[in-house]
């Protein structure tokens, strides 16, 4: 049937004033431009907004399949994908378009912790408060009360950020920090702190790669030499 119908077209002939040239060939690019947009790739998002959320806990806890809430109690563990909280007690909640919310209480001894790899080779994010608030519709995560956000190469802490609110938007990679904190030894007077070291390869990275090597050096202890003609 299609072979017909093509058979048909190819034959049949159309006066010029009915199909300008003009306007076909306007045609077929738009049909180009169209089949090309098409076909460009999308757009990569972090895939950990599209893996499952599981929980797992010492303690009883309560499920609400009407309201859908799940509170869990006692060393409460909540991934999704690399995204890692930890807590004593954490609350997760489902909204009607299918997005998880999670606010883990922690305690001013014991914080609630969060853990997620980067889209960096072997980069981390980590962050401890008394009070995390993540919503899986805007990636956002919430620091409250005593609050520490930093960002690791590895095992090290490349940047630490320290406050009473700080707010992390994955998607973005944006850290909004708001002060007030109580004061404590190691921050007197409360106030935002933040330690941001120079980007890895660039020339100030090596400089301060090559000052701390030299300040290692001098620090080290010196080693007596033999007398001479003393045996070794």
């Amino acid at each position: 049937m299609i072979c017909k119908f093509c058979a048909a077209m190819r034959n049949a002939r159309f006066p010029e004033s009915l199909v300008p040239r003009r306007l076909l060939r306007l045609a077929i690019l738009l049909a180009l431009a169209a089949l090309a947009v098409a076909n460009l790739p999308a757009r990569a998002e972090k895939a950990d907004r599209f893996k499952p959320l599981n929980t797992e806990s010492d303690l009883p806890g309560r499920i609400d399949l009407l309201n859908q809430v799940v509170v869990l109690n006692g060393n409460v563990v909540v991934t999704k994908g690399t995204m890692v909280i930890r807590a004593a007690r954490i609350e997760v909640r489902e909204s009607p378009d299918g997005y998880h919310t999670a606010m883990a209480f922690g305690t001013p001894a014991q914080h609630a912790t969060f853990r997620q790899k980067r889209d960096e080779p072997d980069e981390w994010i980590e962050g401890d408060a008394e009070r995390l608030e993540y919503d899986g519709k805007s990636d956002v995560v919430r620091f409250v009360n005593n609050a520490s956000w930093r960002r690791l190469h590895g095992a090290e802490v490349t940047d630490e950020i320290n406050g009473n609110l700080i707010t992390y938007d994955s998607a973005t990679e944006v850290v909004n920090v708001a002060g007030g904190a109580p004061a404590t030894a190691a921050n007197p007077g409360g106030r935002v702190r933040a330690v941001l070291m120079p980007k890895e390869g660039t020339a100030a990275a090596l400089e301060a790669a090559a000052a701390a090597a030299s300040a290692a050096a001098a620090a080290a202890p010196l080693k007596t030499a033999p007398a001479l003609g003393e045996k070794k």
